[in-house]
């Protein structure tokens, strides 16, 4: 089956606002002021416990308080992971094309995986998804191509694409040595020319009539 596998955070939805409004109320609990919103979105990618350490860095608390931090971050997004998350423009209509012409639809992230059913079902994104394996599903997370792969096994891809946005997106499809479509909007640190990638779109219109050419480079390589 030929599959399309996309990342989440700052590639289909914007959730950056809502992890700020988790990492604030985390930070006003320890007396500190909260961090600017661009700050934490440049944190986003390699899952929640990376995240709290970078605040936790930021706000100069203590180290070893990462696992409590974490903790405390978990129970306050968790409570509302979508109230101010929105889905990038033309990114569910692309989802529903691609459900439409019989492709595997899959999600792979490293946010943990009941939030992320979660944002979805509120979203109304979980059925376009075949597959869904978030930052807890497996003992690694990206850019370790291990939950990648896993997502393109449980659909029995044989043309596989992955499309991300960031810098570990980027390296977990290189690892994986698979396609990597770039959505410039995203959370990226660097400029899209220093990740490597077979193809850079800033509308979703752009990648659907790209998707058959990008799976097929797959396939012969």
């Amino acid at each position: 089956m030929k599959t399309v596998v996309f990342d989440l955070d700052g590639t289909l939805i914007d959730s950056a606002p809502d992890i700020h409004a988790a990492c604030e109320k985390m930070l006003l609990q320890e007396g500190r002021r909260p961090l600017p919103l661009e700050t934490v979105r440049s944190f986003i990618g390699n899952g929640v416990p990376k995240l709290v350490e970078r605040v936790i860095e930021a706000s100069g608390l203590a180290g070893e308080e990462l696992p409590r931090l974490t903790a405390d971050f978990l129970s306050h997004y968790e409570a509302a992971p979508s109230a101010l998350t929105t889905v990038y423009p033309g990114a569910r209509s692309l989802l529903r094309e691609l459900k439409a012409r019989g492709y595997g639809v899959g999600l792979c992230t490293n946010k943990p995986e009941a939030p992320t059913r979660a944002i979805l079902r509120d979203l109304d994104l979980e059925r376009y998804f075949d597959a869904i394996v978030g930052g807890d599903t497996l003992q690694r997370r990206k850019p370790d191509p291990a939950p990648l792969l896993r997502v393109f096994e449980q659909l029995g891809a044989t043309g596989r694409l992955y499309v991300g946005d960031s810098e570990v997106d980027a390296e977990t499809a290189q690892r994986a040595n698979l396609p990597f479509a770039l959505y410039l909007p995203g959370y990226r640190r660097v400029a899209a020319g220093d990740l490597p990638h077979a193809h850079a779109f800033d509308d979703f219109s752009q990648l659907s009539g790209d998707v058959d050419r990008l799976l097929a480079s797959e396939v012969s390589a």
